[in-house]
């Protein structure tokens, strides 16, 4: 009779198992809040883009035009630059040009070759020289200036942490306002995540005489971060 007993018991602790687990977990309750934070910075690196445009009836002589006046271009500023920056090509094309009227066919009446380098500059205070010394050398496409910042992790590492702070005061108070408990951080994550935003002013230039040095501004550098953190909180 006692063995009957126990073999009913060990084949229904199975099934009370099962239905335990088959009870609803409790919901989980969160509170989940942003923060924002932003940081000045200035400059410490300038980046140009500095080209050269021709044109001719072949390809071939505009690539030959292009290459000699280029060369010059890059004499020049690879005395000015020296050993503070670097020099790349960012960008090469040689390209037919049309001429359009209603009614016919589009027509090639020459060809265009165009180089384009990047100047990245360590020294701020040659920013202007490089853009005169371009100009009189033959460069007649400057089309942009970007001042940023060499290494930028440490500011971004501020910024981001500021932001983190901001997020979960504001988390915390949420959480008070309800009235609830916060038992831990159930996760953070930055949603928009402490670039630089450098000045970018655009220009174009012809070569022409320039009497006077380029004057430029570096201005300074916003980094901005933006965090959210959701916060484990109970009764």
């Amino acid at each position: 009779m006692s063995l009957k007993l126990l073999l009913l018991t060990s084949i229904a602790l199975p099934f009370l198992a099962q239905a335990q687990d088959a009870r609803p977990a409790m919901r989980r309750q969160i509170v989940r809040a942003t923060g924002e934070a932003t940081l000045t910075s200035k400059p410490d690196q300038a980046r140009l883009s500095v080209g050269v445009i021709t044109d001719a009836a072949t390809a071939e002589e505009a690539m030959q035009k292009n290459a000699t006046q280029t060369t010059t271009v890059l004499d020049a500023l690879k005395k000015i630059v020296a050993s503070n920056g670097e020099i790349k090509t960012s960008n090469y094309s040689v390209s037919p040009q049309y001429k359009y009227e209603q009614g016919h066919s589009p027509e090639i009446t020459g060809y265009q070759a165009s180089n384009t380098v990047e100047v990245i500059l360590n020294d701020l205070s040659l920013v202007g020289k490089v853009i005169d010394g371009a100009g009189h050398a033959g460069s007649n496409n400057i089309n942009s200036i970007a001042f940023t910042l060499k290494n930028d992790q440490a500011v971004r590492a501020r910024v981001i942490a500021e932001a983190t702070r901001q997020a979960r005061a504001n988390a915390e108070a949420i959480a008070q306002a309800l009235n609830v408990k916060v038992v831990g951080v159930a996760s953070a994550e930055t949603v928009e995540g402490g670039n630089p935003r450098p000045m970018q002013p655009m220009f174009a230039m012809a070569r022409q005489a320039m009497p006077a040095p380029t004057p430029v501004e570096t201005g300074t550098l916003e980094v901005h971060a933006t965090v959210s953190v959701t916060l484990d909180v109970e009764k």
